[in-house]
């Protein structure tokens, strides 16, 4: 593990996590995901058991709509970053 993912997971640690439930990804967790990420850079998401099987397609369109970088996934938690403007 590189020295500034290393930083990054240390950070995550404290992070905000997003619960992502039965109804997935909609526009109010996406503008939540923004807010936090905007305030905090580092954000982590957990996805309920029902729809982790999903996981993958609702990381890929996060990361894409909030043009923020996948850190980490681990079962069903996922990390992600994105630099303060």
């Amino acid at each position: 593990m590189s020295q500034s993912k290393k930083e990054m997971m240390n950070r995550a640690l404290s992070a905000m996590t997003i619960n992502i439930g039965k109804f997935g990804v909609n526009d109010n967790v996406l503008e939540e995901i923004k807010r936090q990420l905007k305030a905090n850079e580092i954000v982590k998401i957990k996805f309920a058991k029902n729809i982790a099987k999903n996981k993958d397609d609702y990381i890929a369109d996060i990361v894409s709509q909030t043009r923020a970088k996948l850190i980490d996934v681990r079962g069903r938690v996922a990390v992600i970053y994105k630099k303060k403007p």
